[in-house]
């Protein structure tokens, strides 16, 4: 009796899962048959965070336009608790990087690394209102604008918290932090790195038992 529950339990195991298997095929199949109609859901569902880039740089014109559609991002109140800064100054990542592999040494050792943005040659922090306590979700929202703005005109971005908690944590790199003048009140949160890609990474697998709809 006691081998005939075992045995029924891991066959309901085994359908469990596999129910859960076929949800999510059939919700990626749905999501790459809209993607076909629908320009902007195919812009989101071929996004990809990029981490290798064609030394190109973005030109400011295209930049402008990707920062446009950053600020007209919806956000509380519309309040517009961000305070964005765009860096192409080679001058900069350089320097801020040089900074960085002195106190990482090891970075320094892989032959690809030339700077800690990913090797991008763009890049765009952004800093939150401390006062309002929905700025960090405004700055998100702000950054999701851009980064899919980005792609449609096929430039890559990836997101970074490591620069920029290196800048407010380590002294040595204090020059570099106030040099892109965040007003008192503010806190750099995180910046994107932008440029062309050179490479093409593969969709990686998302969680669909992670919504719920509640009756």
């Amino acid at each position: 009796m006691k081998s005939i529950k075992l045995m029924l339990a891991g066959v309901s195991l085994l359908l469990l899962c596999g129910c859960g298997t076929q949800v999510q095929k059939e919700n990626e199949a749905t999501c790459a048959n809209e993607s076909k109609e629908n320009a902007v859901i195919e812009n989101m569902m071929s996004r990809r965070s990029i981490r290798k880039y064609k030394p190109q740089a973005v030109n400011r014109d295209t930049m402008q336009i990707i920062l446009n559609c950053g600020i007209n991002a919806p956000n509380g109140q519309n309040k517009q608790s961000w305070e964005i800064r765009v860096v192409d100054n080679p001058e900069f990542i350089n320097g801020i990087t040089e900074v960085y592999k002195k106190q990482n040494p090891k970075a320094a050792e892989d032959p690809n690394f030339k700077n800690m943005f990913r090797n991008a040659s763009t890049v765009v922090f952004i800093a939150n209102d401390q006062s309002y306590d929905l700025s960090q979700i405004d700055c998100g929202l702000l950054g999701e604008n851009m980064i899919l703005s980005a792609w449609s005109m096929g430039i890559g971005s990836c997101c970074l918290g490591g620069p920029t908690r290196f800048m407010t944590s380590t002294p040595e790199a204090a020059e570099y932090l106030k040099k892109l003048d965040i007003p008192e009140g503010y806190q750099l949160l995180y910046c994107i790195a932008f440029g062309y890609p050179d490479e093409t990474p593969a969709a990686k697998p998302r969680n669909a038992e992670k919504i719920k709809f509640i009756d």
